[in-house]
């Protein structure tokens, strides 16, 4: 029965929270941790915290996820784990040999109330830190917030411990991509590296979560912004903060310690939210745009104009981060689609009225919500009230997509009943005609498979 059993009477909840569209912190700051090169993310809280951050992004990226925990027992959950990070401190660097440790903290740690950076300076006191390596945190309790705000926090901190005073700026870019594929993260370089731009993204994931398989197993794989990088994106011409949720909070402790100045985009999916994306770099150095940017655009355009006759009205539920739910409305809207409802279990500020600029005021049917409450029982019963022709999200909704016989677009995180997403690009020109193309597969399909044999044709 799945999920039939959802009522489509909406009543009024503000202290019950069912199927929620989000995952807590500490995954976040695991995600935004294993961005950096030689870097092993550490969890503050018992064994099984540990395993299902751990787990959750191995089933999503399909590669081996290395963290390491403090493994509370009774005793560290009544008196403190102290003793424990210490221990752990010492044993990771002799065991594994990372160049830095991330130390992000789970409910339990943050129940108990652990001063994180006390018993960092304890560890260097006492000499448990080797020199050159180093040990760093961001506080993460999974009772608030979500995995954005988690994957926020570790960038914050990244700047907080790596940074460091410039004596002059340099011509680079600093770029906070938010939370996105490794492959994303890969396209944000060749676009800027095209434009002539040299730029510092923090975290990276690419050639990390997406590496090459050579046969052997590498601890620690080549990829990540390094910690010599990290310092210095103070000596920056300015930083690019991909989602406000994700990215803002680096960003503006950029700009308070070092006077860095930012910009605050929403992440470059679609076409609009891409040229953002390409004019603010191309303005940082007063380049101009190559011919080959030029040429994505061109296809990405000749890619829409083709597809908008199945595209115009159709209403589209999606649910996820919301960084990403902004810049899909307004990509679905230039497309002539109908973005009708829209979840994200992510608290924060804005939301509506990022939401509200992104539609323009074409969709004044949109429904949309964010924090408790916010969640895929309330997104089924929007559809049973009145249906959709598509659903955008995570893996969660593959339930909807079965009860109601709407077809899924995977996109977002976590993804865990398919392979390859990590591969390939949603961001960008390029990133935008895959979206294209899965969006349009999925209603052709969806229409096969509902077509009576007198109307099921071979040119749709």
């Amino acid at each position: 029965m799945l999920l039939r059993h959802t009522t489509a009477d909406l009543a009024p909840r503000e202290a019950l929270t069912v199927n929620p569209a989000k995952t807590c912190q500490p995954i976040g700051a695991m995600y935004a941790a294993l961005g950096i090169h030689n870097c092993l993310p550490h969890s503050h809280g018992s064994q099984g915290c540990c395993a299902y951050h751990r787990s959750t992004l191995t089933r999503h990226y399909k590669e081996p996820v290395m963290a390491s925990t403090s493994s509370f027992t009774e005793g560290s959950s009544v008196f403190g784990g102290q003793a424990n990070l210490l221990q752990a401190i010492t044993n990771i660097f002799a065991v594994y040999n990372p160049d830095i440790i991330a130390v992000h903290t789970t409910c339990l740690s943050e129940t108990i109330g652990d001063d994180i950076p006390q018993i960092l300076s304890k560890a260097r006191d006492d000499g448990k830190i080797p020199p050159g390596k180093r040990v760093i945190h961001a506080n993460t309790p999974s009772y608030v917030g979500s995995h954005v705000t988690g994957f926020a926090n570790m960038v914050r901190g990244m700047v907080d411990y790596f940074a460091e005073p410039a004596q002059a700026r340099s011509r680079t870019v600093n770029v906070i991509p938010g939370w996105v594929e490794p492959a994303d993260m890969r396209e944000i370089k060749r676009m800027a590296a095209e434009l002539g731009v040299e730029t510092i993204v923090f975290p990276d994931t690419s050639d990390v979560l997406d590496t090459a398989q050579t046969g052997k197993h590498q601890f620690y794989p080549s990829g990540g912004v390094t910690a010599e990088q990290l310092a210095r994106t103070p000596a920056s011409l300015a930083t690019l903060a991909l989602g406000p949720t994700a990215s803002g909070a680096a960003a503006r402790q950029l700009d308070t310690r070092f006077k860095v100045p930012f910009e605050l985009l929403e992440l470059p999916i679609g076409l609009r939210a891409t040229d953002r994306f390409v004019n603010t770099l191309r303005r940082q150095i007063r380049a101009q745009v190559p011919a080959s940017i030029n040429h994505q655009r061109g296809r990405l355009m000749d890619m829409i104009t083709d597809m908008h006759q199945y595209f115009h009205g159709v209403r589209v539920a999606l649910w996820g981060d919301p960084d990403q739910l902004v810049s899909l409305a307004e990509f679905l809207t230039d497309l002539d689609m109908r973005p009708a409802y829209l979840v994200t279990g992510t608290p924060g500020k804005q939301f509506e009225k990022r939401i509200e600029a992104a539609l323009a005021g074409r969709v004044p049917e949109a429904r949309f919500r964010q924090g408790p409450g916010a969640d895929m029982f309330l997104m089924h019963q929007w559809i049973k009230n009145e249906p959709v022709d598509l659903l955008i999200g995570n893996t969660y909704g593959k339930y909807i997509a079965r009860d109601e016989n709407i077809p899924l677009v995977r996109h977002g995180f976590p993804i865990l009943d398919r392979v390859g997403h990590s591969y390939f690009p949603t961001l960008g020109y390029q990133g935008a005609m895959r979206l294209l193309e899965m969006i349009l597969d999925a209603l052709l399909d969806h229409k096969d498979r509902q077509s009576p044999e007198e109307s099921f044709e071979l040119v749709m």
